[in-house]
């Protein structure tokens, strides 16, 4: 009974992976038409948007249509590119920027094109503006390290253009001072929408 108990606190939002506050409610959603899972209130609407059934939804059948089928929850970190963005940085300025500049707005436009930047976005809603950095990892892969963090938990993701799955979520926390200190070099800022935004010095 004990162990029912302690599960039943514990629930992660199937699509951000955040672990739900005590007493946060949750919508419960089936992905794939049968088989409910937990999703927070910030992320009700990607799941709607990804074809997921709420529960208590009325169950007609709808027309096919090829673009608005139903997808599983694989598919919601789909690398495939989604609509661009808006750029980070406009393309006169792009001429004149480093390398090291020049990689850190390619990770953010990338990062841009995912479905991460709904959840940051939504998260940051619920949280307020979080500090964020783009950060190169040393070697020749060319991934580099988005962090976003706020005062009580933080994300990292791993940006490798050209992989196959160029945005994926690497590691979450509560404590910011668990974060090494070359991930706090906080020289990025996330805009209302989630949208990630290096600060580069304009010439």
């Amino acid at each position: 009974m004990r162990q029912l108990a302690r599960h039943s606190t514990k629930r992660t939002c199937a699509i951000c992976e955040r672990t739900l506050l005590l007493g946060e409610r949750a919508i419960r959603f089936a992905p794939n038409g049968d088989g409910f899972v937990d999703v927070c209130p910030l992320c009700q609407e990607t799941a709607l948007e990804h074809g997921w059934v709420k529960e208590g939804s009325p169950t007609t059948p709808t027309v096919p249509n090829q673009r608005r089928r139903r997808r599983g929850l694989a598919s919601l970190f789909d690398p495939r590119p989604r609509p661009a963005a808006d750029p980070v940085v406009a393309e006169p300025i792009l001429r004149r920027l480093s390398e090291p500049e020049l990689q850190m707005v390619e990770a953010a436009d990338i990062f841009n094109a995912s479905d991460y930047r709904r959840t940051v976005g939504g998260i940051a809603k619920s949280l307020g503006e979080p500090r964020a950095s783009i950060v190169p990892l040393s070697g020749v892969s060319g991934e580099l390290v988005v962090t976003v963090a706020w005062d009580i938990s933080w994300y990292q993701y791993r940006v490798l253009p050209d992989s196959a799955q160029p945005v994926r979520l690497a590691e979450r926390g509560h404590e910011v001072t668990d974060l090494d200190p070359s991930f706090k070099r906080w020289n990025a800022h996330v805009e209302d929408d989630g949208r990630l935004v290096p600060e580069i010095q304009r010439v």
